[in-house]
């Protein structure tokens, strides 16, 4: 027959139970994770918090954008040359019982990219808010200029009698037709030709290219080289990007935005690239034979996306990012944090019961909460200020009542001091946060290594 315990056996067992986890290492280093863990939940919620946030600031800048004007993308200008094709149709008539063969005449199109290219972009840049929301936005003045040569259609096994010259017009695609702030025209040899719209039904007009395109050209025009020069200005956003039609095409692009990337499938010239806080300048040159595709086309203006190169006009790490950043650097202070209470739980004896290390992580979580809230109605150095000077101060009064100590609590509160300013130079760092925080890291493995290397594991 089995034998219960006695009420004061129990008592006795319990007391066993909770003496072992204020004196034994071990207990408490499993207490301190089992928190850290627990604590993970309420980062994730932050997490979550910060994304949603940060989905909500895409959505306004895109309303900036629209409001303003979109990026803008250039495709042209280029020629295009109607020219007449023949196909013979037989038909079987019933009456005289024989065949008849009529020839038809159809209209196709051949599209001709320039032989010179030349784009010179001056952009004025800014920052437009809605509300605490930051989009990079340009007002840009383009010249564009260059060489159509004499059309030539003899590879194409086209006829000379067969091109329609007094037919002809200039095609100009481009993204942002909203953003367009002057009269669209070309000058061809001295002679004026202004654009207009080939509307195109769709509803999905967001980042795509438009065709813009010229009355019938004079077909005088064609007995030489046509040189031609337009100019354009835009209020753009986010990017500036053009396509090379050229057989040789040059891009210089000048801007007072001191944060620029360049992107694409070219690069621009490093040595003649000058980026400054003040802003940059940059060329391009793109080769005919740097790119895979022809001068020439029939039929259909293909689609170059694809070759596009220019300027994105970057905001450096943002509000949410930022604070981003810094949340995932979470676990991090929580673990730390408790690792420099335990330390001090272990080497001087005092009791820290579990209740008060989950106020102690609720506070360290509360900095994000904060962190995101407050930034949102200031910049981020102020909100990050704010945020840290409150935790800090909260968590160092309350560890002065739990370690009945101004020495300890004070150790605490630089700790956390200098660990919130190591975290916000990582953030404001760019190229180089990955090794700053090696080290950092490195430095600090260190000193808890020296600082636990007398306390005795074995005494359990």
């Amino acid at each position: 027959m089995e034998q219960s315990n006695t009420p004061q056996q129990e008592k006795q067992q319990s007391n066993r139970f909770t003496y072992w986890l204020k004196t034994s290492i071990t207990a408490r280093m499993l207490m301190v994770g089992f928190l850290v863990i627990v604590l993970l939940i309420p980062l994730s919620y932050i997490n979550s918090l910060i994304r949603e946030r940060s989905f909500r600031q895409t959505d306004v800048v895109n309303e900036i954008n629209e409001k303003w004007g979109d990026e803008v993308l250039i495709y042209g200008p280029v020629l295009k040359l109607p020219y007449k094709t023949y196909s013979e149709k037989t038909t079987y008539n019933d009456k005289t019982k024989t065949y008849l063969t009529e020839t038809e005449t159809h209209i196709n199109y051949a599209y001709i990219f320039p032989e010179k290219l030349d784009l010179d972009s001056k952009l004025n840049s800014k920052s437009m808010y809605l509300g605490n929301f930051e989009s990079s936005v340009y007002t840009s003045k383009t010249n564009i200029n260059g060489t159509f040569g004499i059309p030539s259609l003899q590879s194409k096994d086209i006829k000379v009698e067969d091109i329609q010259f007094e037919k002809a017009t200039i095609i100009y695609k481009t993204t942002n037709l909203k953003g367009i702030k002057t009269e669209m025209a070309i000058t061809l040899n001295g002679n004026s030709y202004n654009f207009e719209t080939n509307f195109n039904d769709s509803r999905n007009t967001k980042n795509r290219l438009e065709e813009l395109e010229t009355s019938h050209l004079n077909k005088d025009l064609f007995s030489s080289k046509i040189d031609f020069n337009m100019n354009v200005t835009y209020d753009g956003s986010r990017t500036f990007q053009i396509i090379p039609v050229g057989k040789t095409t040059t891009l210089k692009m000048e801007s007072n935005w001191s944060d620029p990337k360049f992107i694409g499938a070219y690069s621009d010239n490093d040595e003649t690239r000058n980026i400054n806080p003040d802003g940059f300048t940059a060329d391009w040159k793109v080769l005919s034979i740097n790119r895979a595709f022809s001068q020439l086309y029939l039929n259909a203006m293909p689609n170059l996306g694809q070759f596009a190169f220019g300027t994105e006009f970057v905001v450096l790490v943002d509000e949410y990012q930022k604070s981003e950043r810094s949340a995932k650097y979470g676990f991090l202070v929580i673990g730390l944090t408790f690792l420099i209470f335990f330390l001090i739980q272990t080497m001087s004896k005092i009791h820290i019961h579990p209740f008060q290390y989950l106020m102690i992580g609720l506070a360290l979580t509360m900095f994000y909460t904060l962190l995101v809230s407050i930034s949102e109605h200031s910049n981020f150095l102020k909100a990050y200020l704010v945020a840290g000077i409150s935790v800090v101060v909260l968590i160092t009064l309350y560890s002065k009542s739990i370690l009945k100590s101004l020495k300890f609590s004070g150790f605490i509160g630089m700790s956390l001091t200098a660990l919130y300013t190591f975290i916000y130079v990582i953030i404001q760092l760019e190229n180089y946060a990955l090794l700053v925080g090696s080290i950092g890291l490195f430095l600090i493995l260190a000193s808890v290594m020296f600082v636990s290397r007398k306390i005795d594991w074995h005494n359990d």
